[in-house]
């Protein structure tokens, strides 16, 4: 099996790349975002592969990272989720934000993606909190809890964080980006952190970013 390519972009189309490997193009499925990664035609890339077999077709996929491969092939467990949605999914969200995804619950972020509606999106992430090492009954924040951590103390900073976020969302921010810095700023704060300070810095930090 093709497992990593490296060759001259030979035709760059909406879903795919062409990619000339010594004289051989191969035909390779990306999400939009690896492709606005690929240099322009004429430039060298590096493509990590997945390759399906079927008896009618021989399908390549590509992904600019090795993160990126291994969620398109954690979300095609999922009953429902193809290749075509999983790159759709990977096209709306990118990698490293789909752990935050799961842990926050947040539906909208994976029916973003065309072909996802609002119960495949809450079967991602139902099916997936286990594989992604993440216990989403812990707290209604999807806080995890660790063999160093008791019950009560994660979900009363899971009960923090949530909290917190629901605030910014009701000031109009973004579930996903709320959910990821207020959970960033509660391990940052520790033993310090409440509701309110956790608010406070979250809009200091948005304010920051502009």
């Amino acid at each position: 099996m093709i497992a990593k390519l490296r060759g001259i972009v030979d035709t760059l189309g909406d879903d795919y790349v062409v990619l000339d490997v010594n004289g051989v193009g191969y035909l390779v499925f990306c999400s939009s975002r690896t492709l606005s990664k690929l240099p322009r035609e004429g430039g060298e890339a590096t493509l990590y592969i997945e390759t399906h077999v079927r008896e009618d077709h021989i399908h390549l996929y590509g992904f600019a990272d090795a993160m990126e491969k291994h969620w398109f092939l954690t979300l095609g467990t999922v009953q429902g989720v193809g290749a075509k949605v999983g790159l759709a999914i990977l096209s709306a969200l990118p990698a490293d934000q789909i752990s935050h995804a799961l842990m926050s619950g947040d539906k909208s972020a994976f029916a973003m993606a065309n072909g996802v509606g609002p119960k495949l999106a809450m079967r991602i992430i139902t099916e997936l909190k286990d594989k992604a090492g993440i216990d989403l009954s812990a707290s209604s924040s999807g806080v995890a809890i660790s063999s160093s951590a008791s019950v009560s103390s994660v979900a009363s900073a899971g009960g923090m964080i949530e909290d917190a976020v629901s605030a910014l969302v009701n000031l109009g921010y973004q579930r996903l980006e709320a959910y990821a810095t207020v959970s960033h700023l509660c391990k940052e704060m520790g033993d310090s952190a409440s509701v309110e300070s956790l608010i406070k810095q979250a809009l200091h930090a948005f304010a920051k970013k502009g």
